[in-house]
């Protein structure tokens, strides 16, 4: 039974225009969707359109900002590192410098230690010098003296026999 009234109910439908009835409700509804559209374009369409733009906008800023600021930093390492191998040339040379003075006060000094170890060897050649003339000396007043005392009892003796 309930067949028959859903058949009756499209024969119905059918006989009074079919599927899409064309009278006064079809422009209500075409008026209803514009102004749906309508109020949809300006209350939510074009607030994130200009959400969504702005975004845009900060995120290239921002990005342009980004490479202008690697670039900058870029620049600075490099002349960091020119600045860094002049200073260790610099560094480098003055420490070679150093070590030249260096060299010239440790060859002066040790020409001067030389010296005077030569100046010390002369002193110490003539004081034994003096010594061996005066051990010589000593040594001839001491063979004189035992010589005349030999001399002595050997002529004292001859002369008193």
């Amino acid at each position: 039974m309930m067949h028959w009234t859903v058949l009756l109910a499209v024969e119905e439908a059918a006989k009074e225009g079919g599927l899409f009835d064309i009278d006064a409700t079809l422009p209500l509804m075409a008026v209803q969707f514009l102004i749906l559209v309508a109020v949809l374009n300006v209350i939510f369409y074009k607030p994130l359109s200009k959400s969504i733009d702005d975004r845009a906008d900060y995120i290239r800023n921002t990005q342009v900002s980004a490479q202008e600021r690697l670039a900058k930093a870029q620049q600075l390492a490099q002349q960091y590192e020119q600045k860094l191998g002049e200073t260790r040339k610099q560094s480098q040379s003055v420490i070679a410098a150093a070590q030249a003075d260096a060299q010239k006060i440790g060859a002066a000094k040790v020409a001067e230690a030389q010296q005077e170890a030569q100046v010390a060897r002369e002193k110490a050649g003539q004081e034994i010098e003096q010594q061996k003339q005066e051990a010589m000396r000593s040594l001839e007043q001491q063979v004189d003296a035992l010589s005349g005392q030999i001399l002595e009892k050997l002529l004292g003796q001859s002369l008193a026999k």
